[in-house]
Parts: C-alpha cells; structure tokens; sequence
C-alpha cells in the first residue's frame, strides 16, 4: 500500500470545482465529480430523523439504478428543512446536470451542506452547471475540494495505491467538516473514488467496517448534522481481478479504513475553535460496545473538552464521564493516564481491568473561539 504524496483521482474520474454564487464570499460552492464510466456506490448517511432533502433524493437513486456516473455537491446551503419543495429543488439540479452530461438521472448522487432552513438557489446553480461540466478534468479534484468546505480551514484530501493480482488500484477521498461533529456517522461530507473492480457487497461490507473503524470514532461537539454522508464509487477501470473475498478484500478494507481514518483524523484536527487534538484510549474493556460507549462519553464531556483546554489535569473530569457512561464500573478498576496537556497533541489512556476489549476515539478541546464561530453562523 502506498501513501500518495500528492492526490491522485483514480482512472477513469475527473471533476471540477468553482463559484456559482451561494456563498456571499465569492468563494467555491458548487463541485462535481465525474465517472467516464458507469460505477457501483455504496453510501452511509446520518442517523438524524430530520435528514436533508438531497439524501432523500440520493436514497432514493441508491434503491433504482445500479451504476452511477456523477455527484453534485453545493456548500452555504443544507437544502434541509425545506419540505417537498427543498426535495423538488434537489431533483430539479440533479435532472439538470443529467441533460448537461447526456446520462440517466438517477445515476446522479447530490448532496449540500450549510445553513439549514433557507431555499437552495436553484437558478444559480443551474446557470454555473455549464461551466461546470465544460471544465471537468483530471486534476480538478482540488478546485471540487475547496467548493465543499463552509468553517474548514483547510481541504482534506488523501490517496493512496495498492496491488491487486498485479494491477495498481487507486483509492482518492475528500471530506468537509469542522463543526457538528459527532458519532454515528459523524457530521461531514466524505466522497471516495476508486478505480477497483470489487463486487457491491464486498464494496458495502469495506464500506460499513471502515466508517464504523473512523467516522464513527470521532467528536467535536457532540451535535449531530442532517447531511451527513459518505460516499464511494467504484468504477473498475483499473482492471484488477474482481475483489469479493480472501486476501484481496481484506488488502482492499485496510485501504479504505486508512483513507477514512486519515479524513476523520483531518475533520478533527480542523475542529472550529481547536487548539488541541486528543487521542482517546479506552482499554481492558468487556467489550467492543462498552469501550466506544464510553471513550465517546469522555469525547462529549464539555468539562474534559474545557480542562485540556485550559491544560488543566483535572483527573476527576475522567472519572466523572467514565462513572456517568451507564456501565458498573468500579473505582478500584479504573485507571486514568493522562498525558502532557502543553502541546497540540494530547493522549488519554483509560484501563477498566474488565476485559481484553478497546476502543480509540478522538476529540479536540473546547474552546471560546468555538462559541464565536458558532454564534456567527447564520
């Protein structure tokens, strides 16, 4: 397996990225993501009951068609809490860009992020769809990147190759994130492409282990979004033996797991307001269950967030988060070692002495700047 220095979109994909004018800023906004040929998809979305209209829309596609070929991505709007009409909206995009790049509409995906509760400019999408397409290519993955972000700070990209049966599989992601971030499929936009020939379950199964192993092992604020999505598509463009079991797929999840836990890491570490990046170890567990459970609840723990913070080693902050995560846990079985508050990095080890069971999370610290960012947004 080998780490990309620089992002490299597998064959057979381009994409593009530029301002169609939803962000008053005049930045980005409006990114697309091409496959020259038809590709499987498989997808986790949020857990939230309120969900955006582009997932329904996207759901809906995902349960029709079996091959897709593009996803439309637009940031400064959710386009959620907008009823039939924001889903009508999403749907007139989509049938859109489908006409502009002569392929079946539901082998589009969309997605949005951003404000919740305002009407998606439709028009002004539809005006830059055009440009848009005209200007897909190869190296237009960065211009894609920098359209999805809202409060990011910087673009997360990553990619990497490995040998399949003596042919290069290519393996590119991008994601979004900085605040509203919180487990069970945390709260981002991820879109991964690769160019491996893999069957739709062995793809779903990668998939499911990999979000489960990283995006769902991550915590900002404990806010959970409506749009979050992570997406994959699988063109087969670089010929590889079909990967469905045995020592390719598992070669292949690990390839997916280090891409989806290099971008959680990103989304992390990219926390609005952050000045500290805090690995969370909770070991000696009965079970897998209980030590997510209860590393999460360290994670959510506005009083742990606040004391690395002020890099004070407030043991108690620990004991109090591990005590209330609704596990009989037993003083005399707890062990908390914390690390050096000073730096940006900051690791907690937490042993249970119950089991042979563990679980890593990460989290970043709380701070006012967050507040500030978060009572700005509008």
């Amino acid at each position: 397996m080998i780490n990309n220095k620089k992002i490299i979109l597998p064959k057979g994909f381009k994409a593009n990225g530029l301002s169609c004018g939803l962000k008053k800023s005049g930045k980005p906004d409006l990114a697309l993501i091409y496959s020259l040929i038809p590709a499987l998809a498989s997808a986790k979305f949020t857990t939230s009951s309120i969900i955006a209209a582009p997932l329904i829309v996207c759901k809906a596609h995902l349960r029709s068609a079996k091959k897709f070929q593009a996803v439309l991505v637009n940031s400064a709007n959710a386009n959620c809490f907008t009823g039939k009409a924001g889903i009508k909206d999403a749907q007139a995009c989509v049938d859109y860009l489908a006409g502009e790049l002569k392929i079946n509409k539901n082998s589009v995906l969309v997605n949005s992020t951003g404000i919740i509760g305002k009407r998606l400019d439709v028009a002004k999408i539809k005006q830059a769809i055009p440009q848009l397409v005209a200007g897909l290519s190869d190296t237009g993955i960065h211009k894609a990147e920098t359209a999805i972000m809202t409060t990011d700070t910087f673009a997360k990209e990553i990619s990497l190759s490995l040998k399949v049966e003596g042919k290069l599989v290519n393996i590119c992601g991008i994601a979004k994130g900085a605040g509203m971030i919180a487990p069970n499929m945390a709260t981002m936009l991820c879109f991964i492409l690769t160019d491996a020939v893999i069957t739709q379950a062995a793809l779903n199964k990668a998939l499911a282990s990999a979000v489960d192993k990283s995006f769902n092992c991550i915590s900002v604020d404990g806010c959970m979004s409506t749009n979050d999505t992570v997406l994959v598509l699988a063109n087969a463009a670089a010929g590889n033996k079909v990967i469905s079991a045995g020592a390719d797929f598992e070669n292949f999840a690990k390839a997916l797991e280090f891409v989806c836990l290099g971008l959680a890491k990103m989304v992390v570490a990219d926390a609005e307001g952050a000045t500290k990046f805090i690995q969370i170890d909770v070991c000696q567990a009965k079970n897998m269950q209980e030590a997510k459970s209860i590393a999460l609840g360290i994670a959510n723990s506005m009083l742990f967030k606040t004391a690395v913070f002020g890099e004070n080693p407030n043991f108690g902050r620990v004991a109090a988060a591990v005590g209330a995560s609704g596990f009989n846990i037993k003083e005399e079985q707890l062990k908390i070692k914390l690390g050096s508050l000073k730096g940006k990095q900051v690791k907690l080890t937490v042993s249970l002495s119950r089991g042979k069971s563990k679980c890593t999370v990460y989290t970043s610290d709380l701070t006012p700047e967050y507040i500030r960012i978060n009572a700005e947004y509008n």
